[in-house]
């Protein structure tokens, strides 16, 4: 299998989490915030996280790759997906925290 050799469904996934990402961290940009050491810590953290996690659930037999058919595109997407969570809770969090916050 090539690196580039996946199920259309993969690339779908990803490039939909970044493209959100992407449509929220302009929008969020627009307020003035630049959070660029925030998601970077966050995604190599998350992104640690979840290899971990990988790693525990082939050991202990939850789930399986056949040799040499481990998909390279998961952990991309692990990413943008990670990304995507971090700019959606700060959407949610200035969108719905702050104007509830400005009623009272």
């Amino acid at each position: 299998m090539h690196l580039f050799d996946f199920p259309q469904n993969w690339f779908i996934l990803f490039l939909a989490f970044l493209l959100i990402w992407a449509v929220l961290l302009v929008s969020r940009k627009k307020n003035g915030r630049n959070e660029v050491k925030e998601q970077v810590y966050l995604a190599v953290s998350g992104l640690f996280a979840l290899f971990l996690m990988e790693v525990f659930a082939t050991q202990s037999n939850l789930w399986h790759y056949i040799p040499g058919d481990w998909p390279v595109i998961l952990w991309p997407t692990y990413v943008a997906a990670i990304l995507f969570g971090y700019q959606l809770l700060r959407f949610i969090e200035e969108h719905l925290i702050v104007k509830s916050v400005d009623i009272r």
